[in-house]
């Protein structure tokens, strides 16, 4: 298989090659440490470049909760987090847009702001991005396309196996949308994440690939899905060895996995993800752990625990990608960082451009 010629990033499987990279950490639990309220969500008591201003004001329904939204109503917070994370070490940034689809944001009656969110939270990431690379570091926004809060696969009815709130047309064009101005907004690769249903996951990949077809971009593709329980199943039934085998038709620049487990538990998954797809980088991003309400991120890991534990994948020659997901904050990408900084990069057959 010959390699693909990107359009943008054409730099990053050269340096997957290298090195393991870094990628950051949780949004959401950063956006938590600002304890925003209502008010706060829809831009009041911020006056500086790029905000809202009254735009928000006087919205009928309830937007506390919707991250997304802060990229309009409070870019100084989101550019911060980015900032934070491109501090500690990240090479990899993803845009404040994992609930950013129309699907998604149906949920606070704002489906028709999905693509100004993508737009600008690209932007974000971009300047931030742009503020701290340097030749010898250069750093990428990551586009995030999360799984949206519908199904197309699992009824929503227990009573009706065949009832569907959502169809594959629908998450298409959604996810058209919000790929379209992602990379307007200045992504260099697209991160189709936290994936529950594969073919959720199958309609993004075919609105990216239409994407690519129409513009004539072609941007290096991260898929990463996520195991939901001790079965090492994800939520719609795919192990993961055929999860990579329903999704690598899409040619992924790396595939992995994400969320829902610590890095203890997620470790045989990535062990085989690692025999499975051999010719393809992996990533990796765990929560810090399991949830405890009581800790301070909601999560029990330091970042000492987290990057020690994802210190012996690296070792164990498993990842070339390596970040956090909830409960991770700066520390955490900081720690996991240093952690691998001089375990090498996990070895694959890498084809040479034509």
């Amino acid at each position: 298989m010959q390699a693909l010629h990107y359009t943008r990033a054409a730099q990053l499987p050269d340096i997957l090659a290298q090195r393991i990279v870094i990628l950051d950490g949780a949004m959401g639990t950063m956006i938590q440490r600002f304890k925003l309220g209502e008010a706060q969500y829809r831009g009041e008591g911020y006056s500086g470049p790029g905000g809202a201003g009254d735009r928000f004001k006087d919205f009928a329904y309830d937007v506390k909760g919707n991250n997304e939204l802060l990229s309009l109503t409070r870019p100084d917070v989101i550019s911060d987090i980015h900032e934070r994370y491109l501090a500690a070490g990240a090479d990899l940034i993803e845009t404040n847009t994992f609930g950013a689809t129309t699907i998604a944001q149906d949920d606070y009656h704002m489906a028709d702001l999905a693509r100004e969110m993508n737009l600008r939270s690209a932007q974000l990431a971009r300047a931030a991005c742009d503020k701290y690379s340097t030749p010898d570091k250069p750093r990428f926004v990551a586009g995030a396309l999360g799984p949206t809060p519908k199904t197309a696969s699992i009824s929503p009815d227990v009573n009706d196996p065949g009832a569907r709130n959502v169809d594959f047309e629908q998450l298409r064009a959604a996810y058209y949308e919000q790929t379209e101005a992602l990379v307007e907004g200045g992504s260099d690769v697209l991160l189709v994440e936290t994936i529950f249903d594969t073919l959720n996951a199958k309609a993004a990949l075919f609105a990216i690939d239409e994407y690519f077809e129409n513009s004539g971009q072609r941007l290096p593709l991260i898929i990463s899905g996520t195991v939901t329980d001790a079965s090492g199943r994800i939520l719609s039934g795919q192990t993961v060895t055929a999860f990579w085998h329903s999704v690598r038709h899409s040619r992924p620049l790396a595939i992995g996995l994400n969320c829902a487990l610590g890095a203890t538990l997620m470790r045989p998954y990535i062990q085989e993800l690692n025999r499975v797809a051999e010719d393809t980088f992996i990533s990796c991003y765990p929560n810090a752990g399991l949830p405890n309400p009581m800790s301070d991120t909601g999560f029990d890991e330091t970042p000492e625990i987290t990057s020690r534990l994802v210190h012996e994948f690296a070792a164990e020659g498993l990842v070339n990608i390596l970040g956090g997901c909830c409960g991770t904050t700066p520390d955490h990408i900081g720690a996991i960082a240093k952690a691998v900084e001089a375990v090498p990069t996990r070895k694959m057959f890498y084809p040479a451009e034509a």
